[in-house]
C-alpha cells in the first residue's frame, strides 16, 4: 500500500487561538475526543469550561467531536471564544 492510500492515523498539531491573539499548541491523536483539548485549554488559562466556546471553521465544536470527524489537518486552528457575562450598569 502506498503512502497516499494508507488511512490517516497518528498525531496532528492543533493551535487554539483566543480573541486577544494568544495561542496554545496541542499535539493529539486524530481519534481522541476534543473534550480533552478543550478541558486542558481551560485549565491552563484559568477559565471555567462553561465560559469558553470552541469553533472550527466557524462551527461550534462538540465535546464528542474528534479531529478525524471534523477532517482536521496538521497545523489547523481552533478559535476559543470567551463568553462574557454581566457588565451592565
Amino acid at each position: 500500500m502506498s503512502q497516499e492510500n494508507k488511512p490517516s492515523t497518528g498525531e496532528i498539531n492543533i493551535r487554539v487561538k483566543d480573541q486577544n491573539g494568544g495561542s496554545l499548541c496541542f499535539k493529539l491523536k486524530k481519534s481522541i475526543k476534543l473534550k480533552k483539548l478543550m478541558d486542558t485549554y481551560c485549565n491552563r488559562n484559568g477559565y471555567p469550561s462553561s465560559s469558553v466556546r470552541f469553533l472550527y471553521e466557524g462551527e461550534t465544536i462538540k465535546e464528542t467531536d474528534t479531529p478525524e470527524t471534523l477532517r482536521m489537518n496538521d497545523n489547523d486552528e481552533i478559535d476559543a471564544m470567551i463568553e462574557q457575562h454581566g457588565g451592565g450598569f
